[in-house]
């Protein structure tokens, strides 16, 4: 997650009982949004961008332990897009950055759910696995706050809090030092890959072809030639296989 990820807003639906884990997901306006795979993906990238939304919130969602997940954004198509999926969407703006558009986020989720556990959750994470995301979230200590590093191991995906913690977000490069060195303790934890690949270049993409992406992602690399059609042989592709990736930029 870098800092240009995004801003939010308040809670569009009814307070959510006190139960389980509110997850906070930021996403910038579709069209500045993963400009680092402008190289790779050219007009295509906005498409990316929302296909990885989509499969990261839905498999969010479905995560053990998840209650409620909150999408910060100020892009209206991409907010109705991900409402549908079921998450509430969070669309002020108080300016400053990612790490204050987290806070508002988090400050949202918090009205929704005060008792509750508060994770920050990257929203491009198309191979996220809700079983992998689950094991992170129950491997978080009962106080204090804990993080998850990305899969390069400088950045973080998941910042979470316990109830009565603030979540105190440092996202940007190099998070990872930062949120060590701010006192929350880093999860190690293995057989979470899903989890730790976000994917900002195509060499990530790449990455989390292999691993099996969801189902949005899955149709827009088959539309866009980044994976084949099961031999072009007309069988139905399997949501979350591993594939061999060959991404290459559209024509």
């Amino acid at each position: 997650m870098t800092q240009d990820t995004v801003r939010p807003g308040r809670p569009v639906a009814p307070a959510a009982p006190a139960a389980d884990w509110s997850l906070v997901v930021p996403l910038k306006r579709l069209a500045g949004a993963k400009s680092r795979l402008a190289p790779f993906a050219g007009p295509h990238r906005p498409d990316l961008a929302l296909s990885f939304a989509l499969d990261t919130v839905a498999a969010a969602l479905a995560a053990p332990g998840t209650g409620r997940v909150l999408v910060v954004t100020r892009d209206a198509g991409a907010g109705a897009r991900l409402a549908a999926l079921g998450a509430l969407v969070v669309d002020d703006e108080p300016g400053g950055g990612l790490n204050e558009a987290l806070a508002h986020g988090a400050a949202a989720a918090l009205a929704l759910a005060p008792h509750a556990p508060l994770a920050a959750l990257s929203a491009d994470l198309p191979a996220l696995r809700p079983g992998e995301l689950g094991r992170v979230l129950a491997a978080v200590p009962a106080t204090g706050r804990a993080f998850l590093p990305d899969a390069p191991g400088f950045g973080t995906t998941l910042l979470a809090c316990a109830p009565g913690s603030p979540l105190d977000p440092a996202f940007g490069d190099g998070s990872r030092a930062r949120h060590a060195a701010g006192g929350a303790r880093e999860l190690r934890l293995s057989g979470v890959e899903s989890v730790r690949r976000d994917v900002d270049t195509g060499e990530d993409l790449a990455e989390a072809l292999s691993l099996g992406v969801g189902p949005h992602t899955l149709a827009l690399a088959v539309r866009l030639g980044y994976l084949p059609r099961q031999e072009r042989s007309g069988a139905p592709l399997p949501g979350r296989g591993r594939y061999t990736p060959s991404p290459r930029r559209p024509r």
